[in-house]
Parts: structure tokens; sequence; C-alpha cells
């Protein structure tokens, strides 16, 4: 997770693939469907690291067993405020292979969409080309 979350605040888009499992699940606050994979994954990530702005994380929750995160972040989309978490599980070798992402208010999930929408032909393609 420490990899994950390092590779986020720097806007590393290869850091955060690294970071991912192969068969990582994201699963969007946004749409209805997870999306299996890495390269999809990274993908929205990077199409993610193009839409927020002011990103920072602002708090850290760890599970019992220590392969269970919760990210907790603030960001911005043009004058819109989101707060949000990610909530991220490890397998075995440390990388994520579960990724999904909370957000509010309800005006900050609208912005997410648009914004996340305007950018999904472009993500189609990076994940086709990866």
């Amino acid at each position: 997770m420490k990899s994950f979350r390092e590779a986020v605040e720097a806007r590393d888009p290869d850091a955060i693939a690294a970071a991912l499992a192969e068969n990582v699940v994201f699963t969007s606050p946004v749409a209805f469907r997870p999306y299996p994979g890495k390269a999809i994954t990274a993908a929205i990530l990077r199409g993610v690291l193009r839409v927020f702005e002011d990103f920072r994380y602002v708090r850290e929750l760890t599970g019992e067993d220590g392969r269970a995160h919760a990210l907790v972040f603030e960001a911005r989309i043009g004058d819109t405020r989101v707060e949000g978490a990610d909530f991220l599980h490890l397998d075995e070798s440390g990388l994520v292979d579960e990724l999904t992402v909370m957000v509010r208010p309800l005006s900050a999930a609208q912005a997410l969409s648009a914004a996340m929408g305007a950018q999904f032909e472009q993500i189609q393609r990076e994940a086709a080309a990866s």
C-alpha cells in the first residue's frame, strides 16, 4: 500500500501501474460495473491524474490483517471540491488486487463522472496499447 500511496502522491503513472496486480479489479464511484485488469485500471488512474487537481491524502486506515486499507483524500475538479476514499486490498505480494473509490458530495460525483467521461476514449486507447 505504501508504494501505491507514494506513487499517487508523486503523480507517477508508471509507479502507480507497478503497484497494481495483473488481476486487479477497479470499482469506480461513477460506473456500475467493475473494471478487471491492470491495463484498464492503470489507464483509468492516468485519467484521474489528469482530472484531479490539488489531490492529497489526509488519512490512512489499515485493517487488522494489514492487507485492507483506506486512504481518505481531498481534491478538486475545477471549482468543485471532492472528498473521497480509496479502498485497497493487497495480494500476497503486496500489490493492489482490489481498488474501490468512493467520492462525495453528489456534486463531486457528477463532476467526476463528466470529467472522466470526457477522458474515456483516451483511457480505452491507452488500455488497448498496454
